[in-house]
């Protein structure tokens, strides 16, 4: 029985996909919920699994073509067996016997690699250009011979001394390029920096980390400190918190909060839905289950959906300070940055502390200056006093 194997609901902001990889080809064998192809969308790579267990009798497209939600791109057949490949032929019996005196047969002469004076007049000229050795290029034309197409090859894959590779984009990176420009291009942003002293959420983690870990399975890290810190001071500073749609602001009463996760692809920021009521745990567990389902490709495109706010942390890569870039319709994004010992003068006295620069990049057109500075002190205050922070003061 033959069965289709369709593309996936794609959700109304996703108009079409692209067919990335297909892990199988026609007449391999395959089995129920295996999956046989990547399709990336404009914001994330979804797997499309085997409905069932059989053959794969027909591609309906390659990769790199386009495809559209509930679009056939396969055919399965139910039940089947692959066949297996031909056996080659035995070799003969035996071979009749060799005269008991010849001239020992000559090895034939592998095809020598042409030298520049014998290549095509383009292959030349372009081997030239790029200091290639024509010795160096494996040639696929005839007796051996190196042409053009071999040494534009042999440049892609890093050979010569000036090499360069041409790639199409993916769909991601086009779309992350496409909201930059149109955040770029659409907001009066802005800027505003402030530094905090994190030496007591530095003790809180070694003080109750183990206690953490053994009751929650999970160890506390300081993005829960930050996301906690955010979701209370956006309930201070609604305007921090609202979007853009038309001529329209709309203020949330709630704390969608999006955490930014690098993976090969590009940036991707899964969603905390209503921080303000989850524990220090339920963020920490949220982010982590994100971060391996960024890592093996498994976030979900309603994962990436709405957010009110967005955190980005340059500090695991070691920005010390930078101007994060808002992603519209939001109206906010907090940056921050690696930890660094510093000396501070505290109560008069100069001591050391692991100090951290943190911004808040915001949309002038809804947010003032004063809240969005009122906005960044008040995260410098929770994380200075985490304890007041534990007790919603």
């Amino acid at each position: 029985m033959s069965i289709e194997v369709k593309v996936p609901v794609l959700p109304e902001s996703v108009s079409d996909a692209t067919i990335a990889t297909w892990h199988k080809k026609a007449g391999d064998s395959v089995r129920r919920d295996e999956n046989l192809l990547d399709l990336e969308t404009d914001k994330v790579v979804l797997e499309v699994p085997s409905p069932v267990d059989g053959v794969l009798k027909e591609l309906k497209f390659q990769a790199g073509d386009t495809v559209t939600s509930q679009q056939v791109v396969a055919i399965i057949e139910e039940g089947a067996v692959a066949a297996e490949p031909a056996k080659a032929a035995a070799p003969a019996a035996a071979k009749a016997e060799a005269p008991a005196k010849s001239e020992p047969a000559k090895a034939a002469a592998p095809a020598a690699k042409a030298g520049a004076s014998e290549l095509p007049p383009g292959a030349a000229a372009h081997a030239a250009r790029n200091d290639v050795n024509p010795a160096d290029v494996a040639g696929t034309g005839r007796a051996g011979r190196v042409t053009k197409e071999d040494v534009v090859n042999h440049i892609k894959v890093g050979g010569g001394a000036r090499p360069e590779q041409r790639v199409p984009m993916t769909r991601i990176r086009q779309r992350i390029a496409e909201r930059m420009m149109l955040s770029k291009n659409s907001i009066a942003m802005l800027t505003s920096f402030n530094e905090v002293n994190l030496s007591k959420v530095m003790a809180m983690r070694k003080e109750l980390g183990e206690g953490f870990e053994k009751a929650n399975g999970i160890k506390l890290g300081f993005m829960s400190f930050f996301a906690k810190a955010a979701a209370n001071a956006l309930q201070k500073y609604p305007a921090v918190n609202a979007s853009v749609d038309g001529t329209d602001v709309i203020y949330h009463g709630y704390a969608d909060i999006s955490i930014a996760v690098a993976t090969e692809k590009g940036l991707v920021t899964p969603v905390l839905r209503n921080v303000e009521n989850m524990s220090f745990a339920d963020i920490e567990g949220s982010i982590a289950g994100y971060a391996k389902a960024a890592r093996e490709g498994g976030l979900k495109l309603e994962d990436l959906q709405g957010g009110t706010f967005t955190i980005t942390n340059g500090g695991t890569f070691g920005s010390l300070m930078s101007t994060p870039i808002v992603n519209p319709p939001q109206s906010a994004i907090l940056g921050m940055h690696a930890i660094k010992e510093r000396p501070i003068a505290d109560n008069g006295q100069v001591v050391i502390a692991p100090m951290m620069y943190i911004a808040l990049s915001y949309d002038h057109r809804v947010i003032d200056g004063k809240d969005a500075v009122l906005f960044l002190v008040d995260i410098k205050n929770q994380l200075e006093n985490p304890h007041r922070m534990l007790l919603g003061l």
